[in-house]
């Protein structure tokens, strides 16, 4: 792309700095979708422990149905494990509350459980 018509079409080229092109990471999954972008300015450069964080969070994600918190894995308050995504029913609530007093998982609220990843 010698022109920079896709770094243009991407929304690399900042209108403050010419025609430089920021610095920019794209995160493509297996159907082409983006899913997640990360724009740095010229003068910063890109962390490449954070991109391979990123990607593993999105497998891990994708493949176990889960989230994962800031800093994965290696939060402070919930260090290597991963988030529950919210019961949407009362029913589904309920059961997280029985598998919290089984020990299965734990919860700080109905809404915000979290267990180790199998």
């Amino acid at each position: 792309d010698d022109r920079g018509d896709l770094a243009e079409i991407l929304g690399m080229v900042s209108p403050f700095k010419g025609n430089n092109t920021v610095r920019a990471v794209f995160v493509v999954d297996d159907k082409g979708i983006i899913r997640a972008m990360i724009y740095y300015p010229q003068e910063v450069g890109r962390n490449i422990d954070e991109v391979i964080r990123l990607v593993k969070a999105l497998q891990t994600s994708d493949e176990k149905g889960v989230a994962t918190p800031e800093n994965w894995p290696n939060n402070e308050m919930l260090k290597d494990k991963v988030i529950i995504p919210p019961a949407s029913t009362v029913e589904e609530a309920e059961e997280r509350k029985k598998a919290a007093e089984k020990g299965e998982i734990e919860c700080y609220d109905w809404w915000l459980c979290y267990k180790k990843l199998e």
